[in-house]
């Protein structure tokens, strides 16, 4: 599904945006299914729905209205939608996240999706994925698809390229975990972020260490995307699952090994939110206990 320059070029940068990677009546479902849920959202004032570990599986920015919904978070995707779950395990995404994992096989981790609706306040620090995800070893790519155009100025992702070759800096600050990277790190690494954006269908591959932030979106365009983390079949993941869901370790590609592949890291283990979504971490709106 690659050229092998591309593989070297996310292995280089630690991302990777491929667009047309799903077909028309691919896509069509999805945004079919996420407009359903946008609608609904208009008669809720509060995150609601229920996942596995019976946190709300919708939440919701806090501008949201029944005329100005802002619908930021719908959580495990694959277990209410069967576009979701055919996308998730069968695509071409799946495909092209197993080619830059390589190795013996890739299994999936858990999905979401994240949506900034337009003229709605929801932002995301700078973090690095593997601090609320961490395994055994770092191969491990999320696969970021843009159901929706994504432009620079509707609040697309944005990354430090070549930051995955460095540290994993500490998301924890005065004993909580908030989900981002303290203000130091972000005035001295972050100074020079490039935007992922494409056609809706294209996918940015996004290596788990990698750094990387995005910004409200202002415009009259919806910025929406369904984010799945694939992880090496020998990774084995430490601590619980940010967003647990049925569908945890299905193989997408591959074969069982029966091994476990380990690599030199030191990280303090993340807290799991309390609330709908670790945007009320990187707010400071969630106390969960350590």
């Amino acid at each position: 599904m690659l050229e092998q320059s591309q593989i070297e070029q996310f292995h280089r940068d630690g991302f990777l945006v491929v667009e047309n990677v799903l077909s028309e009546e691919e896509l069509i479902a999805l945004q079919g299914d996420f407009d359903l849920w946008v609608e609904d959202s208009r008669s809720h004032t509060q995150p609601w729905g229920k996942t596995q570990d019976g946190r709300p599986r919708f939440d919701i920015e806090s501008d949201h209205s029944a005329t100005h919904p802002s619908l930021r978070r719908v959580s495990s995707p694959t277990e209410i939608s069967p576009a979701y779950r055919e996308v998730a395990f069968k695509s071409r995404m799946a495909i092209i996240a197993a080619q830059l994992i390589g190795g013996s096989g890739t299994r999936f981790h858990h999905s979401k999706i994240n949506s900034k609706l337009p003229h709605t306040a929801t932002q995301v620090k700078w973090h690095q994925d593997f601090l609320f995800t961490p395994h055994s070893n770092d191969d491990v790519v999320t696969a970021l698809l843009m159901v929706s155009e994504v432009t620079p100025q509707n609040g697309p992702l944005t990354v430090i390229r070549g930051s995955h070759k460095g540290p994993l800096w500490s998301h924890w600050q005065d004993g909580r975990f908030t989900g981002a990277v303290d203000d130091q790190v972000v005035a001295e690494h972050c100074g020079q972020p490039v935007a992922c954006y494409g056609p809706a269908g294209s996918v940015c591959f996004m290596h788990t260490r990698l750094l990387h932030a995005s910004s409200p979106n202002n415009t009259e365009l919806p910025r929406t995307l369904f984010i799945s983390v694939y992880a090496a079949e020998d990774a084995l993941p430490f601590g619980d699952n940010p967003l647990p869901s049925e569908h945890c370790g299905v193989l997408v590609a591959g074969q069982e090994s029966g091994l476990v592949r380990s690599v030199a890291n030191s990280v303090r283990l993340p807290q799991k939110p309390r609330g709908a979504s670790f945007f009320v971490q990187q707010a400071g709106l969630d106390q969960a206990a350590s």
